[in-house]
């Protein structure tokens, strides 16, 4: 009987020990199985969208992170947002990365991870719009809305408690879709995330937060009731890279300069793409293509360093669309700088000399430190990059030169650097700037 139950035991060992032979279950052990992981996302600003055909997102950057923490290939797929949950409980996807507010309804479904990032239910409304300061004022009132969110269910537990609120349900449209339309006086009122209102309002200035209707919120992804493995690995992540700061690299692109939204500014620039970026978008375009550059981004220069006036002229003598400075106009070849695509052509040729300089970075990064020498001069960047080494910060990041480049200003560090003093703050702002407008060129379908 002894040996029967001996080679019982040693039978489920070995069988747990043979690939293809485990509990059918345990979704990290087929993960890694089969060397791939399907994560469940929805086609949006946050959640994963392409861009001249490469893969974007806050969310799906994570995952592409989360996929090589576990060394398997990512899979994303878009099921819609109604058919997540069932996507995932069907086992056609392994998690859902997609900005899930953690509710009491939904972890009856599913398990969750621990909190990535807070977030807020506000309601959303146009500027000059007086009714809607108070949640009394929303008595009476439309609100729409994504069926099936947790602003559903929020809205729903304001209705229980007295509150005569109706509200207009839409199957698949995205928070964005239904903030274009408040910014367009085609609807009155939506609920959105305080995350995903920061994403969009560089995209429609004229929203304005009107007061919170919930508490913190959680954001976690979500796996099977029974996947407490993979959420414990999931949750280790998280950890893992909170503390290296690859998190905070991947928030900073997506979100960096979202809490200093300045009203005037963003609405002159979206006029001035369709008053003044016409005139020079053609020679942007070609030259921008010499080198390889997406002319969006060499647009977002251009407004950044002269807001499209080839009779710019700053307080140290620099000039044109793209303010260059004598030496480096007379290095690049242009004679007048006030000359439009002179000034064009030369500056882009000088940010592609300095992107020269970074070959060994990754392409964004590459892209920011060419900026930042733009802005400031490459010698201090070198100088930041340096206490950058000092500090054991990762030199090779820019995200590590947004703390260093401010030290410049201070006598401990520029005297020991060699090139001494610099307005350090300015080429982080200038560079955050840069990617603000970017992103809302690229967004913009008539630019």
């Amino acid at each position: 009987m002894k040996i029967k139950l001996a080679l019982f035991f040693l039978s489920i060992s070995l069988c747990f020990l043979i690939s293809g032979c485990h509990n059918p279950n345990d979704s990290l052990r087929t993960i890694k199985s089969r060397g791939q992981i399907v994560v469940i996302t929805n086609n949006s600003a946050h959640g994963f969208y392409l861009y001249q055909d490469q893969s974007m997102s806050f969310e799906y950057e994570l995952a592409k992170e989360f996929a090589d923490f576990l060394n398997v290939e990512l899979v994303v797929i878009t099921p819609g947002w109604e058919k997540m949950f069932k996507t995932l409980l069907s086992g056609k996807g392994d998690l859902i990365a997609s900005s899930l507010t953690k509710t009491e309804r939904r972890k009856t479904q599913v398990m969750f991870s621990d909190e990535y990032l807070p977030v807020q239910q506000q309601v959303i409304v146009r500027r000059g719009n007086p009714e809607i300061k108070k949640l009394s004022d929303l008595d009476g009132q439309t609100i729409h809305i994504r069926k099936n969110t947790s602003y559903h269910e929020r809205l729903v537990d304001l209705k229980k408690s007295g509150l005569n609120i109706h509200f207009t349900l839409y199957d698949n449209i995205p928070t964005e879709e239904l903030l274009r339309q408040v910014q367009d006086n085609k609807i009155k009122i939506t609920i959105a995330d305080s995350n995903i209102f920061r994403l969009n309002r560089r995209y429609y200035p004229d929203l304005r937060i009107a007061f919170p209707i919930s508490d913190h919120q959680s954001l976690g992804w979500a796996a099977k009731k029974h996947d407490s493995r993979l959420i414990k690995k999931i949750n280790q992540f998280f950890d893992i890279i909170k503390e290296n700061g690859t998190f905070s690299q991947i928030y900073n692109k997506y979100y960096a300069g979202t809490d200093m939204f300045d009203y005037v500014d963003i609405k002159k620039f979206h006029t001035r793409l369709k008053t003044r970026l016409p005139a020079y978008k053609q020679i942007i375009e070609e030259e921008s293509q010499k080198y390889n550059f997406d002319w969006r981004l060499i647009a977002a220069v251009i407004y950044q360093e002269s807001h499209f006036n080839p009779n710019a002229v700053s307080y140290t003598g620099v000039r044109g669309l793209m303010q260059l400075t004598m030496p480096t106009a007379d290095e690049m070849g242009v004679l007048n700088r006030s000359n439009p695509e002179e000034s064009i052509k030369g500056g882009i040729k000088y940010l592609h000399k300095l992107y020269n300089r970074f070959g060994n970075l990754e392409p964004e990064e590459r892209l920011k430190f060419a900026l930042g020498s733009y802005n400031v001069g490459y010698g201090h960047i070198k100088d930041a990059r340096y206490i950058a080494y000092k500090k054991g910060f990762d030199i090779n990041q820019w995200s590590s030169l947004e703390k260093t480049l401010p030290l410049l200003r201070y006598r401990e560090y520029y005297e020991k650097s060699d090139f001494g003093y610099a307005r350090g703050t300015e080429p982080v702002h200038y560079v955050n700037r840069i990617f603000t407008y970017y992103s809302i060129i690229k967004m913009t379908p008539e630019a």
